[in-house]
């Protein structure tokens, strides 16, 4: 049976009212740290600095009530660091915690093994950009150039947008024909057209017609949402003059045009 592509994971992090108390890292330390008693050891073990290690060490002892590190410096040995009796009832704690955890997303990815999708889409939801326009897509074509390579991205619905980025990018990306990808444009790069739709004599490559869904007036700019078809929005950042010369209003036609160089891909 083939590994599926997609799962849900998760860590465990425990919180208390001041503050984060335990989470994998910090975990990982104490349990090096209980068999090397070096600070050094365990740190990069955790993958820690050795100052970020002091530092998750005060905040472990601050929060949990008591002591679950206790130091020693200098003397015949050398100094070091050990576990207390509380220290290591929390390791314990935390490990059993994270079996149970990891038992149940045992049981919820054994359930879920046509879920694919949902859980791509459910992992593009959690992606932060400054970006506000954001679409996924697939790879209709895919140009080679003598330097950038321009991708044709089909939307749903009948939409397509183009996208050029460096010979680079695509690899890296690993574009090919039929791959998903992500991709971004900043409102402010997206200009707003009016008429009937029909594309405009210009020379940036994207130009998607829909009709205003809303828009929104500020002190100095006005958002300008264009709804698509298949579902999708468009949001613009323009003039509040531009949108008064434009008479913009919600269901009038309109045309969102931005550059193919403006448009930012991820691989999902």
């Amino acid at each position: 049976m083939s590994r599926p592509t997609f799962r849900i994971s998760s860590a465990i992090r425990i919180e208390t009212a001041l503050g984060g108390l335990a989470n994998p890292r910090w975990m990982a330390l104490l349990a090096s740290l209980d068999g090397s008693r070096s600070i050094t050891a365990a740190a990069k073990s955790a993958g820690l600095s050795y100052k970020a290690a002091w530092d998750a060490i005060d905040a472990m002892n601050n929060l949990a009530g008591r002591p679950v590190v206790a130091t020693a410096v200098g003397g015949k040995g050398g100094g070091g660091a050990k576990l207390t009796t509380h220290g290591r009832s929390l390791v314990a704690t935390y490990r059993a915690v994270a079996a149970e955890n990891e038992r149940f997303l045992h049981d919820v990815n054994s359930r879920l093994p046509g879920a694919g999708r949902n859980l791509r889409a459910l992992g593009r939801f959690s992606m932060r950009t400054s970006a506000r326009n954001q679409w996924s897509g697939k790879v209709a074509k895919l140009r080679r150039g003598a330097v950038n390579d321009e991708v044709e991205i089909k939307l749903a619905g009948r939409d397509r947008l183009v996208a050029v980025i460096t010979h680079e990018s695509a690899d890296n990306l690993g574009l090919a024909v039929g791959s998903e990808v992500v991709a971004l444009v900043k409102a402010s790069s997206v200009m707003v057209g009016t008429g009937e739709g029909a594309r405009l004599s210009l020379s940036a490559r994207n130009q998607l017609a829909g009709k205003v869904a809303r828009v929104t007036p500020g002190a100095v700019n006005t958002e300008v949402v264009i709804e698509l078809r298949g579902g999708y929005t468009v949001a613009a950042i323009i003039t509040n003059v531009a949108a008064r010369d434009l008479k913009l209003k919600a269901g009038r036609k309109a045309l969102a045009i931005f550059k193919a160089s403006s448009v930012i891909l991820g691989a999902t």
